[in-house]
């Protein structure tokens, strides 16, 4: 602590650090236990007791693997012996199912807790299975999305209990898609039920990559990141082509439950956004005004079909116009801009990828039918080889501007920078 304590004073006194900087690195250092000392003319030693990382992610890989493995055996086997079992006996195999893993995976926590957490997470994983079951066995009325919110409970209990990355993840992926079943079941054949539900994907998924950009649980932000991609994919094209899956007997979504859905797609994101302070309401306020507007970019176009000497069949159908196409661009553009205020290379990487698409459905939709087959791939080739070289050319400068740029604070456990 000395040294530690002659060093935070010399920073201090050239202006690099601040006083809170200081305290909060002098109070870190006194929790911290006492190393013990390593003598330096035997650097070996202490560097063959370091677990390889190689080693490290090969344990890790094993162990999620044999999770999945070990889940997929488990349903296997209820399922082949499922009609030979009694209600009685059905209901005890469902219940030890979960505390089997449960149970051994509180038994080996402090001898491995890599393999406990993926005991505890197979085990969370059955919960789901169970619940369904236990409906099943008993003919409970069927409302699966209250299912899937006493899924989310009891993920929720297991993160409060183990505070690990996988019950994490698990019950930030349980709570939206609760919030997506119920609301789906509610606007179930109402006009404009998948332009809500593209909605509401889109804004959590956005919530999500950017709230835990800077999570120090990598494995938390590498979960949430993949299914928050493809989430906000979903979301485009629900509300893009949302207004074609509506006939003429169908009703408008009610009023409360309208009120409701609104509810769940900007107030829950913006008061979640708000825990890091201003700044992370930002992409929360630009997607729920992309999502607001994106749905009304299109165009109707009416199309008359004749079958032999039968009467004309006019169908209508609506397609996305050319501000769809500008505003998917935009707002991944404006991805890439905020990658870049959080220094995440990731959120930067996610926005070229977005603009590239972008060009690409518009290339596929507005120009390549609309001339000859050779010329269309001729073009399409030139906006690979061209396109490609550009975009790469502005990711570079993009993340050679941010490796200069002043790294952001410290994150928390469970969300991104504060």
């Amino acid at each position: 602590m000395n040294d530690i304590e002659s060093q935070l004073t010399r920073w201090q006194s050239a202006g690099v650090l601040d006083a809170d900087t200081a305290a909060r690195i002098r109070a870190y250092e006194m929790e911290r236990p006492a190393q013990p000392t390593v003598d330096s003319a035997a650097p070996s030693a202490a560097a063959t007791s370091a677990s390889p990382a190689g080693l490290k992610w090969l344990v890790v890989t094993g162990l999620i693997l044999g999770a999945i493995l070990l889940a997929c055996g488990v349903v296997l086997f209820v399922s082949a012996h499922w009609d030979q079992l009694g209600p009685g006996k059905r209901y005890l195999l469902v219940i030890a199912m979960v505390a089997v893993f449960h149970v051994a995976g509180g038994l080996t926590r402090s001898s491995f807790e890599g393999f406990s957490t993926a005991l505890h997470a197979v085990g969370t994983i059955s919960t789901g299975a169970a619940i369904a079951l236990v409906g099943q066995i008993f003919n409970i009325q069927e409302h699966w999305p209250a299912a899937v919110l006493l899924w989310a409970l009891a993920a929720f209990a297991g993160w409060a209990l183990l505070r690990d990355q996988a019950q994490q993840t698990l019950a930030l992926l349980l709570l939206p898609a609760w919030i997506f079943c119920e609301l789906g079941f509610r606007m179930q054949g109402h006009i404009g039920d998948s332009i809500y539900m593209g909605r509401l994907s889109f804004v959590w998924a956005i919530l999500y990559l950017t709230f835990f950009a800077h999570s120090r649980r990598r494995v938390v932000r590498g979960i949430l990141f993949i299914v928050s991609a493809i989430g906000a994919v979903d979301g485009i094209l629900y509300m893009i082509f949302g207004w074609s899956s509506y006939n003429s007997g169908q009703a408008f979504i009610p009023f409360g439950t309208s009120v409701w859905a609104w509810i769940a797609i900007a107030a829950v994101p913006f008061i979640i956004a708000a825990f890091h302070g201003h700044k992370g309401l930002v992409p929360i306020a630009a997607a729920v005004a992309f999502v607001i507007a994106l749905p009304w970019c299109y165009s109707n176009i009416t199309e008359s079909y004749s079958y032999g000497s039968g009467p004309k069949m006019t169908y209508t159908r609506a397609e996305p116009n050319l501000l769809a196409h500008a505003l998917v661009a935009a707002f991944a553009v404006f991805l890439c801009w905020w990658g870049v205020r959080l220094l995440s290379r990731a959120l930067v990487n996610l926005g070229i990828v977005g603009f590239a698409a972008a060009v690409l459905w518009f290339y596929f939709s507005n120009i390549y039918n609309d001339h000859e087959r050779a010329l269309g791939l001729i073009g399409l080739g030139v906006l690979f080889l061209a396109g490609g070289w550009a975009l790469e050319k502005m990711r570079r400068r993009i993340l050679a501007r941010m490796a200069h740029s002043p790294q952001p604070a410290a994150a928390t456990e469970n969300g991104g920078a504060q």
